[in-house]
């Protein structure tokens, strides 16, 4: 939290057998990514509740490398449970039923309704070249760049060349 980022090293799967974590599907996968301040300070009260909790279940401070979310007893959270949990918690809030996957689609959105350019977005979602994204996002950047947006674009490069 210190240096403001997260890293993005490994993923948990739910099998027959049970959870295993595993590498990221690509070596684009493996990244780190810049936190909002903001962020960081939810995460900050977080990780003092968390320790709190612990602390009341006798399990003592976590480790430097434990998971940040994970179930009371500081086992990781089944991604089944994660979902099950998030759509409950969606709904007793009356808020629209978007499935917890799909908060990845609404951060990627909201960078290129933003402007944030398309390199930086592909490497935020961990893609493997900015062409997958510009694929599966084409229609946010229809939304966020209209040509009017790229006549001003232009209006405002040639009024500073003045």
């Amino acid at each position: 939290m210190d240096n403001a980022s997260l890293r993005v090293e490994r993923s948990l799967e739910e099998t027959a057998a049970g959870l295993r974590f595993k590498p990221p599907k690509t070596r684009h996968g493996r990244r780190t990514i810049r936190l909002p301040a903001n962020v960081v300070d939810m995460l900050r009260a977080y990780n003092r509740r968390q320790i709190e909790q612990r602390f009341m279940l006798g399990l003592g401070r976590p480790a430097s490398d434990d998971l940040v979310f994970t179930l009371a007893d500081g086992s990781p959270y089944p991604p089944d449970k994660l979902s099950r949990d998030w759509g409950l918690a969606v709904k007793s809030l009356s808020l629209p039923q978007v499935t917890f996957h799909a908060l990845r689609h609404s951060h990627a959105s909201a960078l290129i309704a933003a402007g944030v350019d398309i390199v930086t977005v592909s490497r935020r979602l961990g893609h493997g070249s900015p062409a997958i994204t510009l694929t599966v996002y084409a229609h946010a950047f229809a939304a966020a760049n209209t040509d009017a947006t790229a006549a001003k674009a232009i209006e405002a490069a040639m009024a500073a060349r003045k």
